[in-house]
């Protein structure tokens, strides 16, 4: 299967999506077959402050036309953010999409958690990631711990790189969750949050949305 990316929505989330996949298509024997086209991140959290799902459709409709062009067999958008408006591009989309939503909802279910906190941005949090989330209650962080989280979480993704002051916000909104809210665990709303807690740390205070997308992938690939 020949996969297509839709990346640059951040650079960090995009990298790792990349490498993930190389390394694990390679592990299991696979031939990696990616192709890459660039969405503008500051363009995206426009049109998602804006709820504009229709200008947000339409650029994703134009790349994935690339990527079929270039022999593309599916799409990836490698952004939370970025899935605002995946059930309306799903529709008009020229190439199968691997939804990271369904993807996520399934693990939770799985994982059997029951109350969880979740980090990213301020839609992907005020939202429960959108609704689509329907196996476990989701808690954003209260009062303005939420903005807080928003504006460390958007300097993070804008920059690729991790600073102290954005850390310290996203450690404060773990001690709420796990010592003031009890929650099960902590959803990793937003891709570039793999900058700061990595997947492979096997912490169970965390759910990465990023790796769980990444690893349907590589699934699919396989089955192919």
């Amino acid at each position: 299967m020949h996969i297509g990316l839709i990346g640059g929505i951040g650079p960090a989330a995009t990298q790792f999506y990349y490498q993930r996949l190389l390394d694990g298509i390679s592990a299991r024997g696979g031939e990696p077959d990616i192709t890459i086209v660039h969405a503008q991140s500051p363009t995206l959290r426009d049109n998602l402050s804006r709820n504009d799902t229709a200008s947000q459709v339409a650029i994703y409709q134009h790349l994935t036309k690339r990527l079929e062009a270039a022999g593309a067999d599916c799409v990836v958008v490698t952004s939370i953010a970025g899935h605002f408006c995946i059930d309306a591009f799903k529709e008009v989309s020229p190439l199968p999409v691997i939804d990271m939503l369904d993807e996520l909802d399934g693990a939770i279910a799985a994982s059997g958690h029951s109350k969880l906190g979740i980090m990213g941005t301020a839609t992907v949090m005020r939202s429960r990631l959108y609704g689509r989330v329907t196996s476990a209650q989701i808690i954003p962080p209260p009062g303005d711990l939420l903005d807080e989280v928003h504006s460390a979480y958007v300097h993070l993704a804008s920059t690729a790189r991790v600073f102290e002051d954005d850390v310290q916000v996203f450690q404060r909104a773990i001690r709420t969750f796990t010592e003031e809210l009890a929650t099960d665990a902590i959803i990793l709303g937003g891709t570039d949050l793999t900058l700061v807690y990595s997947a492979e740390s096997k912490d169970a205070r965390f759910i990465d949305c990023a790796a769980i997308h990444a690893d349907a992938v590589i699934a699919r690939v396989m089955e192919s």
